[in-house]
């Protein structure tokens, strides 16, 4: 039972303790994944929606953490040779993309992590993002994944 009115004896009322478990999830309520556009009302007065894999979706839904309206993950993303350094024919995906900016890098800040709150809604609103993704390519890919088994 919990009383919000009661604390422990000893403890300082406003005591807050740190959460103690390292998972998080996510729980979509819905069947329908392409529900999470987000819907811009221009100066004209037009109405716009971005999905969430149009390129301006991550400054838009964060803006605290893209204070510059730096692009975000789209489809058409080249991959680069690392040797070379040269683009590919081959797309990134979004869990390649959202690795790299997640990544720690020696002598290099990444201010997304140190947004703590913001942080874990980011990663898990990502990871959904990854997830649509996947779902989307397995669902128009259905007679290629047949004939691969």
């Amino acid at each position: 039972m919990i009383r919000a009115d009661k604390r422990r004896v000893g403890q300082h009322e406003r005591q807050f303790n740190a959460p103690t478990i390292d998972e998080v999830a996510i729980v979509i309520v819905s069947e329908e994944f392409e529900s999470r556009d987000i819907i811009l009302l221009r100066r004209s007065g037009d109405i716009q929606r971005d999905s969430e894999t149009h390129r301006s979706y991550d400054g838009l839904q964060y803006p605290i953490l893209f204070l510059r309206g730096d692009d975000g993950y789209h489809f058409n993303i080249k991959m680069i040779n690392s040797q070379t350094g040269e683009g590919t024919n081959k797309k990134v995906s979004a869990m390649n993309y959202y690795s790299y900016r997640l990544m720690i890098r020696q002598n290099a800040e990444n201010p997304i992590l140190k947004c703590r709150q913001l942080f874990h809604q980011y990663i898990v609103d990502m990871y959904a993002k990854i997830e649509t993704e996947r779902l989307l390519y397995i669902r128009l890919n259905q007679t290629e994944l047949r004939s691969e088994q």
